[in-house]
């Protein structure tokens, strides 16, 4: 019997405030500065989980470092003012309400020796998406020295008859942890500690799940493949065992809530005019019914473009073309945007040209995982950006000794 890589942990909750002490995931409105503003000011003086992550939107500036050393001093500072109370061996469902529906999940410990994020691996936890190792040095830097970890990280877990989250939802306690609105449209979300007998229960269905594979696969990451890298490495840098663990929420990839969408291209710093007719160029012209589309969105305008199909996905044939438009172009910028409407806001400024496609289902993730190793960075997303996870539990990765 193989054995099952998610765990109980020690979980750090606040005693309250949760309104202002969640905040959404760090990799969220990277090109949207008025939502971080927004953030700061609803947060102003109370303690947040603002005050323990650093917001990418941040991480190209010159003060990264301070800002990183001020993320450390916080957590100290936390932990040593008794802001956070610890639910020692615990696993935590929550109950997350988003204009999709309501998504459950299971907050636990992953074994970071069962994960693996190269491609081709065949180990129980793969990433989903070409991890791209230039990411992961600055994550390295804001976590290695980290007392916490704060997890925004998603696992996907292929369980059609949802048998993990009935075996969590029926070991649940009934008082919630927390239960309250999530600022900035995030909707609403509950967490309950489950019983002794919920935790065995779900890790004797995530046991079922594996039962019969061929090529044993438990979870995929559906949302933080980076940060998980991230935890991978930092765990290779130390002997502490606090750290060979990483927190994250487990839910099921049928879950009816969860709704996967593209996540499109915007490139800044280019002619509009001049970057489209390069990559229009590149990626050619098709009257195949099988052909790729792509509307491309810039300043007082959009047009589409019919291509070759050069992958099974539309991401998979545009991205390569990107890359090559940038290494020739290297004053031009990519980034990875969440929502149509935010996309064509985006590429309404001078500089810049935005790509909509569509998207993959959901329910070829997990093969096409198997088969192809990885899918290209960002191919999908699951739901808006004000879905994704808001930070809320902590666990510490440093032992007292460490």
């Amino acid at each position: 019997m193989q054995a099952i890589p998610f765990y109980p942990a020690d979980v750090l909750l606040p005693r309250g405030g949760f309104e202002t002490w969640a905040v959404i995931a760090c990799d969220q409105f990277t090109s949207q500065p008025d939502y971080w503003r927004q953030v700061e000011a609803l947060v102003g003086q109370a303690d947040s989980t603002l005050r323990l992550t650093l917001p990418e939107i941040y991480l190209e500036q010159g003060d990264r470092l301070a800002r990183i050393n001020d993320v450390n001093r916080t957590m100290q500072e936390y932990c040593d003012r008794g802001v956070l109370t610890e639910y020692p061996n615990a696993m935590v469902l929550v109950e997350r309400t988003t204009p999709s529906g309501v998504r459950r999940g299971i907050v636990g410990a992953v074994d970071l020796a069962a994960y693996d994020y190269r491609k081709g691996s065949r180990a129980l936890i793969r990433a989903t998406e070409e991890t791209v190792l230039s990411r992961i040095p600055p994550r390295v830097q804001i976590r290695r020295n980290a007392p916490l970890e704060l997890p925004h990280v998603l696992l996907l877990m292929d369980d059609p008859a949802d048998s993990v989250l009935q075996a969590a939802c029926a070991g649940r306690e009934e008082q919630p942890l927390y239960d309250c609105d999530l600022m900035l449209g995030g909707g609403h979300v509950t967490g309950r500690l489950l019983t002794p007998a919920g935790r065995q229960a779900v890790q004797a269905a995530l046991q079922n799940l594996l039962a019969g594979q061929a090529d044993p696969l438990l979870f995929v990451v559906g949302d933080g493949n980076h940060s998980l890298a991230t935890a991978k490495e930092c765990a290779a840098l130390t002997d502490d065992p606090a750290a060979k663990r990483a927190l994250v929420e487990v839910v099921n990839l049928h879950d009816p809530a969860i709704q996967f969408e593209p996540i499109y291209r915007v490139l800044f710093g280019v002619d509009p005019a001049a970057a489209l007719a390069e990559i229009g160029a590149a990626l050619g012209r098709s009257d195949d019914p099988a052909a790729h589309r792509f509307t491309c969105v810039y300043a007082g305008g959009e047009t589409t473009l019919t291509v070759p199909a050069a992958a099974k996905l539309p991401v998979a044939t545009l991205q390569p073309v990107l890359d090559a438009y940038l290494a020739r172009h290297p004053e031009g910028k990519i980034d990875y945007i969440h929502g149509q409407q935010a996309l064509r806001e985006l590429a309404a400024r001078p500089d810049a040209l935005g790509f909509l496609f569509a998207g993959m289902r959901k329910q070829d993730l997990f093969d096409a995982v198997r088969q192809d190793g990885s899918l290209p960075r960002k191919t999908f997303s699951m739901g808006h950006a004000e879905e994704k996870r808001y930070y809320m539990e902590a666990r510490r990765i440093r032992s007292a000794k460490g």
